[in-house]
């Protein structure tokens, strides 16, 4: 046998055996095609377009003008008019929706205009405003409208306006009453939204009005009232007339030289001390005087000492402890007085006139207090309460403060009265 045909021979066996492997395997591996194999079944016809119904062209309106443009749809094949927005509004366009019922609409209706337009039944107080705003806002907003962290502060910030940063709240910011009703009562409480009754709102209302200074605890807020609240900034507002008046003073080719006849310095710098009004050293002290420095110094410690004593035995006008108790109204949250008191969120103020400056013991103070020694005299009562995070840098007292005169007056009056 040659060699040609053993190596063809030996090709043809290989050949067969690999034929046989691979018959074995199929048959035992794969699946048959089915005897009756399932076919898809016939698709639907495809669902017909509605008809629209064919409406007879009206005459044009005044309204719509004289002449109205009719054009041809090309997908649809249907008339397009300029009367399309008004058919559309009602829904004849298409035949499709209904007109909204009163309660529907009631219920996207509630935008209050600055007169009171819009707004609905009801009344509320700060007294009654105070709980529901604590149970409701005080999380964010702060138990006295004051904020919490980055959430928006409701109260303080009383002539900061002309300040480098200044704090807009409802009091020294906003011009109308009606921006807060509408958002308190469109948005608020945050996450659950219109969940307050009106009575609710009117009082929560009252209370952010209270916080500022605008009303008084027991002003009932109601339609009936509206008109009665002023608020501080509601002539801060201007009409922007700049497009008339200024845009054709500074939109034109820029003066680069000799654009004045003449320069003249209106102002001196005051911070920076850098032009001071009195040129050279200041004019050494009389010798008189600094021999009388001592002198003067012993005279103001003893008025200091004699003082308290005076304030304690002088009477107090009862007229003006009176109104005194009512202002504490705004600490009763966090203090108390009388023969029951204790220390709550604030120490208790029984005897505060006069007491050591974070002298209660048991209370733990902020490190402010705590360390700043001296005692609490009408002249540090009347810093502190008008701006406690001002005068305390670091209290924890977050109260915005008392701004009316007559009302630290008052409080500092009842204060003594309890301290007696």
């Amino acid at each position: 046998m040659s060699k040609s045909l053993k190596l063809f021979g030996g090709t043809a066996v290989g050949l067969v055996v690999l034929g046989t492997a691979a018959y074995n395997f199929a048959d035992r591996s794969v699946a048959g095609f089915p005897k009756n194999p399932p076919t898809l079944a016939a698709l639907p016809a495809p669902i017909p377009e509605p008809e629209v119904p064919v409406q007879a062209a009206a005459a044009p309106s005044a309204a719509q003008g004289a002449i109205e443009t009719v054009a041809t749809d090309g997908a649809s094949g249907l008339l397009v008019s300029a009367a399309y927005a008004d058919e559309a509004s009602t829904g004849t366009r298409f035949g499709l929706g209904r007109e909204a019922l009163p309660e529907e609409v009631s219920a996207w209706n509630l935008d209050v205009s600055p007169d009171g337009t819009g707004l609905p039944d009801g009344s509320g107080n700060a007294l009654d405003g105070e709980a529901i705003f604590e149970e409701n806002c005080a999380v964010c907003h702060g138990s006295f409208a004051e904020g919490v962290g980055n959430w928006p502060k409701l109260a303080g910030g009383d002539g900061t306006l002309a300040d480098a940063d200044p704090l807009k709240t409802v009091g020294s910011y906003w011009p109308y009453l009606s921006t807060v009703f509408d958002y308190v009562h469109r948005s608020m409480p945050f996450g659950n939204a219109q969940s307050l009754s009106n009575d609710e709102v009117y009082a929560i209302v009252a209370y952010i009005l209270y916080s500022n200074d605008i009303v008084e605890d027991d002003f009932e807020l109601s339609k009936a009232t509206w008109g009665d609240v002023v608020m501080p900034n509601a002539d801060g507002f201007i009409v922007d007339d700049r497009a008339e008046t200024e845009y054709s003073i500074w939109r034109t080719e820029p003066c680069m030289e000799n654009c004045k006849d003449s320069v003249e310095i209106t102002m001196r710098a005051t911070v920076l001390d850098v032009t001071p009004e009195q040129e050279g050293a200041e004019a050494a002290a009389a010798p008189g005087e600094e021999a009388e420095a001592p002198q003067a110094a012993a005279e103001v410690a003893e008025l200091a000492a004699v003082e308290p004593a005076a304030a304690a035995t002088a009477a107090l006008d009862p007229a003006l402890v009176a109104a005194g108790e009512k202002v504490f109204r705004k600490c009763k949250a966090c203090h108390q007085v009388g023969d029951s008191a204790t220390n709550r969120t604030g120490p208790q103020l029984n005897n505060v006139v006069g007491r050591e400056i974070g002298g209660v013991e048991g209370f733990k103070y902020s490190g402010t207090l705590a360390e700043m020694g001296g005692a609490w005299d009408e002249d540090s009562l009347h810093a502190f309460l008008s701006d406690p995070r001002g005068y305390a840098k670091g209290t924890k007292m977050a109260f915005a403060g008392i701004r009316k005169e007559d009302e630290l007056d008052a409080i500092i009056a009842f204060l003594k009265s309890v301290s007696q």
